[in-house]
Parts: structure tokens; sequence; C-alpha cells
């Protein structure tokens, strides 16, 4: 049975400015390309098809942890954010008519004025998830592993989520059906960053 590893891109200026990225291509960051350096990808999947969202900071984050060029998929692509995209996520919580909500209170069909829901974001998904037939890793978003993870879990977007998304770990998931293994897997310390 075939499995598939889902890994959160590097950080980018925007991340750290707590900026909604979304589509907007916004590149690693000085400080994740020399963190990225010092990871490699664990022994059990460093042969498995490479994939990534075609945004620069998913490929360049492939690049640097597997050595290769990751193979662009453009269902991987982050949720679009439409007006929000580029603003920060506490000024759109601030202002009562905004309609940002925390995460937690989404549901499947919530999404942004001009943007894509969860459960859009899913259906796109889902003709890629179908073609695959051997390990894969993916280095793709958070919005993208929030939904793939949520199908996993079987978390609606309400309440807490049963699962967290840290970077530098992969979140495995057995295919067809998205059964989750229940703990990440951490990238391997290149010798000399132990």
């Amino acid at each position: 049975m075939p499995k598939l590893a889902l890994l959160r891109h590097g950080h980018t200026a925007w991340n750290r400015a707590g900026r909604i990225q979304g589509r907007s291509d916004i590149p690693l960051d000085k400080e994740a390309r020399e963190t990225l350096m010092k990871y490699r990808l664990p022994e059990a999947w460093q042969a498995a098809a490479l994939c990534s969202s075609p945004l620069a900071r998913a490929v360049e984050t492939a690049r640097i942890v597997s050595g290769r060029d990751p193979e662009p998929v453009i269902a991987l692509t982050e949720m679009d954010w439409g007006d929000w995209e580029g603003q920060r996520g506490v000024d759109l919580l601030a202002k009562s008519d905004s309609g940002f909500r925390h995460i937690e209170e989404w549901g499947w069909d919530y999404h942004a004025p001009g943007g894509e829901s969860p459960a859009r974001l899913r259906d796109r998904l889902q003709s890629w998830l179908v073609g695959l037939d051997c390990d894969t890793l993916a280095v793709c978003h958070i919005g993208v592993m929030r939904v793939l993870l949520a199908q996993a879990w079987g978390w609606d977007f309400h309440g807490p989520a049963p699962f967290q998304i840290k970077r530098n770990r992969l979140y495995i998931l057995s295919l067809p059906d998205l059964t989750p293994e229940p703990d990440p897997v951490r990238l391997t310390p290149k010798e000399g960053h132990q």
C-alpha cells in the first residue's frame, strides 16, 4: 500500500510577519534556507517520488532537503485567500465586519471574499490523490496539509484540530484511504548538525 508524506515549506518573510500568503509567490527567507540546509529526508523517504506546489517556497524547500528537483503539481498550490491575501490575520480579526475567523470556527465551506473554501481545495486535490500509485513526498503548504489531514483524521474544521502541523516533519498518510500515522517523522539532521 503506497504512502503519502506531506512536508510544509520553510519560513518566508510573510510567515514571520503573520501575513496570509495564499497563492502569492513569496520565497523562503535566508534563515529558512540556512535551517533547511541542516536537514535531509529520512532514509525511508529518499527514493520516494518527489513533488511540490509550483510556488517557489515549496520548490526550494523540496530541493534543499532532497537534493533533487521536485515535479511541480498545480493541485498542491496553496488555498486561494482572495481579498485577504497579504493581510495579517490579527488585523482581520480586529475588524468586526471582516468575516475572518479562527480555523476552529471555519467548517468546510468557509472562505475569504473571492477565495477558496477547504471543500473546494479538497475537491481540487482528489484527482491528484487518485493518481498516486507509489510512495510520494509532497512539499506543500499549511492549507493543503490541513485539508488532507482533516480528511484523514475526520475533522470538520469545527473545534480544535486533532493534529498540529509543525515544520521539518513528515505527516504520513496511507493511500488510498488517507489513514494517518499517529506521529509525524522528523527530517534527519545532516552530519555535524545533530
